[in-house]
C-alpha cells in the first residue's frame, strides 16, 4: 500500500472523497453532479482512488443500540513479553473475536487499545473473563464502559 501522504490530490478529488464518506451508495451521475464533473470523468477518478487505496471499502454502517449491542468499550491491555511470536499469536486471537471493533498499538501506559461492542454488562464480563483474562501473555487489563457517545463519524474532512 503507498503511503496517502505521497498521493497527490486535487480538489476534484477531495471533492469527490467527501461526498462519498458520507453518501457513499450514489450513483456514479449523482456523484458527478454533485462535482460538477462529466460521469465518465468522475468514474475514471474514483476508480483510480480505489486502485491506489484512499478509497479502502465501501460499507454500511449500523446502529449498535438497534441491533442490541448497548455496551461500547474501551479495552487496553499490555503484554508480558514482546516477542514476535507472542505479539503475532495475541493479535491473531484478538483480531478474530467479533466483539473487537478495532485494536490499536498505543504509546502510554498500555501496549494496546480494543474499541468492543457488546450487548451488555454480562457479556462484556464474559468477553474479560473469559476471553481477555485467560489470553496467555497478557500482564493487564483496562476497561472503559461509554457512557454517552459525544462525536462518532468514519468521515476525514478533506480541504477542496
Amino acid at each position: 500500500m503507498v503511503e496517502s501522504s505521497k498521493m497527490k490530490l486535487d480538489a476534484l478529488d477531495k471533492k469527490i472523497l467527501n461526498v462519498l464518506q458520507t453518501e457513499g451508495r450514489l450513483t456514479n451521475a449523482e456523484l458527478a453532479k454533485r462535482v460538477n464533473l462529466s460521469p465518465p470523468a468522475t468514474h475514471a477518478r474514483v476508480k483510480r482512488l480505489e486502485h491506489e487505496g484512499i478509497i479502502r471499502q465501501y460499507a454500511a454502517l449500523l446502529d449498535r443500540h438497534k441491533l442490541g449491542f448497548d455496551n461500547l468499550c474501551f479495552v487496553e491491555f499490555n503484554l508480558q513479553l514482546h516477542s514476535v511470536e507472542q505479539i503475532q499469536s495475541i493479535l491473531a486471537t484478538v483480531n478474530s473475536w467479533p466483539e473487537v471493533l478495532e485494536c490499536h498499538n498505543v504509546t502510554g501506559e498500555y501496549d494496546y487499545l480494543l474499541k468492543v461492542a457488546v450487548r451488555n454488562t454480562q457479556a462484556l464480563e464474559s468477553f474479560i473473563s473469559q476471553k481477555m483474562i485467560p489470553l496467555d501473555g497478557i500482564a493487564r487489563i483496562h476497561t472503559s464502559l461509554v457512557v454517552k457517545e459525544v462525536k462518532t463519524t468514519t468521515a476525514i474532512k478533506l480541504e477542496e
